[in-house]
């Protein structure tokens, strides 16, 4: 089949395969589509409470005023590990004007410069775009069922992002594909008051990691042939679960596989920036 030009080109496909030995390995309270009431998450135990931990899912960096000086356009992030991420400032940026943040999440076997089709669209529309590599093949939820040096590494390239530009926090937005886009429905909601939008291309799982905090706004586009992860989940399981927990969810349906066509990324864009 031939595919128009887009995102999805460098991607390399996550086999369903994979996702079967995540459901089958992980515990029904580690990667249930909703977390699930009483499934050993208690505080008290038969010894007494149990002490309360940070949660590893939850971000800690903040917009703020910025300290450093920032690279016009397309800059390594080096925070301490080779590719580790990249980030894009347009031209047009100004300290005086904050802007939007659009970080994107790679799918499973891909690398942060897999966004590159995005450099020009972030251009156009005066957009920071950040991009992350995962610290393995693809993201540690998805490999682990757990939460680890992957949101460690979001949390300091956003911080990295705050220290040098002025971001705009009514408009930052959590995006991904394939794997990418199940840690960022997963991830974005525990962040909800960080994240304002969360946007996810062609989803597998979602993992409930709550308690949620806001109420971001999400769109979520799958193609009906996709042959990796079938539209089928998206469209009757997690769309509705969201919308049911209070979710403005826009859901688009396009006919193709497992990809990202420009019209969805130019749709996602203007959604975003609206």
């Amino acid at each position: 089949m031939d595919v128009e030009p887009s995102v999805s080109s460098p991607f390399r496909r996550l086999s369903a395969a994979v996702s079967r030995r995540v459901f089958l390995r992980a515990t029904g309270c580690a990667l249930a589509v909703f977390a699930v009431p009483g499934c050993g998450n208690s505080s008290e135990s038969s010894t007494g409470p149990r002490p309360t931990l940070p949660n590893p899912s939850r971000l800690t960096a903040r917009p703020g005023i910025p300290t450093q000086e920032p690279t016009v356009g397309l800059s390594q992030l080096e925070l301490g590990s080779s590719g580790d991420g990249l980030l894009y400032v347009p031209e047009s940026y100004s300290a005086d004007t904050p802007a939007p943040l659009f970080v994107g999440l790679h799918g499973g076997g891909g690398t942060a410069s897999d966004w590159a089709p995005y450099y020009a669209r972030a251009e156009e529309r005066g957009m920071i775009l950040l991009a992350i590599d995962s610290s393995a093949r693809t993201w540690d939820l998805i490999t682990s069922g757990a939460v680890g040096p992957d949101a460690r590494l979001l949390d300091l390239a956003l911080q990295h992002t705050f220290d040098r530009l002025r971001i705009d926090p009514t408009r930052m937005a959590l995006a991904g594909f394939s794997d990418g886009a199940s840690y960022a429905i997963s991830l974005g909601p525990v962040n909800g008051d960080l994240f304002s939008h969360i946007v996810a291309y062609s989803p597998g799982i979602r993992v409930a990691l709550g308690p949620f905090t806001g109420r971001p706004r999400i769109y979520i586009s799958h193609g009906t042939s996709d042959p990796v992860l079938p539209v089928s989940n998206t469209r009757d399981s997690t769309v509705p679960r969201l919308r049911d927990s209070g979710y403005d969810v826009t859901f688009i349906e396009f006919g193709g596989g497992h990809s990202v066509p420009n019209p969805i990324i130019d749709s996602s864009l203007d959604w975003f920036l609206a």
